[in-house]
């Protein structure tokens, strides 16, 4: 699977998506979770809260794929909690990723080059945000507003061979 192939996916699914969530996308499928699982206990929790407070959601793949090379994924709560999947193992494959898998700053580059070309934004536009994106050394960054609104994102960023 390619990244233009992802990301086209993703801008079918979630038309409203704003550059923003693409970076959030990139920032994901080339650095995975490591920015998430400081604290296990707090992680847990917040799984624990996300879980109660989801509530229904648009139709998503349990697996979603979000790396050229398929290994970085998100698991969709929504999905996995209605097939019966064990949310402790989820839980500790998103700690495991955050913890094992090493992110890669060249990999979100050539990704972002890739959503660029793709003409998703006026190139002004996606130039600008990636500059002030790397001043700040790509940082993590939450979905916009729209994007949370209108699709209730509830899901784990895995490295898939923690959940195969």
């Amino acid at each position: 699977m390619t990244f233009d192939t992802i990301l086209r996916g993703h801008l079918s699914r979630y038309p409203v998506m704003q550059i923003q969530d693409i970076y959030k996308l990139i920032h994901q499928a080339s650095m995975g979770s490591e920015h998430a699982a400081s604290n296990a206990e707090g992680v847990r929790k917040w799984m624990e809260r996300e879980l109660a407070e989801m509530g229904d959601g648009i139709d998503e793949p349990m697996i979603d794929p979000i790396s050229a090379d398929g290994q970085i994924v998100r698991v969709h709560l929504r999905p996995f909690v209605a097939c019966g999947g064990n949310t402790e193992m989820l839980l500790n494959a998103f700690i495991n990723t955050a913890n094992e898998f090493h992110g890669n700053v060249d990999v979100l580059k050539k990704y972002w080059d890739i959503a660029s070309g793709m003409d998703c934004f006026p190139s002004v536009e996606m130039d600008g945000f990636i500059k002030s994106i790397q001043v700040q050394n790509y940082p993590t960054m939450h979905h916009s507003s729209e994007y949370e609104r209108l699709y209730r994102p509830a899901y784990r960023v895995v490295w898939r061979k923690f959940i195969a």
